[in-house]
């Protein structure tokens, strides 16, 4: 964090792979992961910001992919290209197939309990982190996690995947 002009270059260098999954997880289609990565690294560079330290830059880009993924799975796009996520011979985020299998069903979830399990499970934020970064309360972070667990298990027992 040098100044403002490398501040989106040594982002994307240290946080690109954490955006560009968190992307993934909201979205569940690369190509959409990808475009919305873009804009976060594209809004970073042509509006610098300061931030205290690598956390707090993590947090800001994590905020800013969740609220474009939200922003993506209302919009008319997105209702027109889901039938063809069956097509897409897009190789998957560098997860194991388990693990692919599994961010699957978390992106299909509503993005309220995929955001909050992407980033306790695989980015390993505490509940206040989460808190902090997606602006709601300990507590609320708490149960959203809570029923997103819930959910989660019910999918899984129904597919027999417990």
């Amino acid at each position: 964090m040098n100044d403002d002009k490398n501040t989106a270059l040594y982002a994307f260098r240290t946080f690109g792979d954490i955006v560009l999954r968190a992307a993934f997880s909201g979205t569940g289609d690369m190509q959409e992961a990808e475009d919305i990565t873009q804009e976060v690294f594209l809004t970073l560079h042509s509006k610098p910001r300061s931030f205290n330290d690598d956390e707090h830059m993590k947090a800001w880009l994590l905020r800013a992919v969740i609220n474009r993924c939200r922003n993506y799975k209302k919009s008319f796009r997105s209702s027109m290209t889901d039938h063809l996520d069956d097509l897409s011979a897009e190789p998957a985020v560098p997860f194991t197939a388990e693990e692919n299998e599994l961010k699957e069903k978390i992106s299909a979830m509503p993005a309220k309990y995929s955001s909050v399990l992407f980033l306790y499970y695989y980015e390993g934020y505490t509940i206040k982190e989460i808190a902090d970064i997606i602006g709601k309360k300990e507590n609320t972070v708490s149960s959203l996690l809570q029923r997103g667990r819930k959910k989660l298990r019910s999918v899984l027992e129904e597919e027999g995947s417990l």
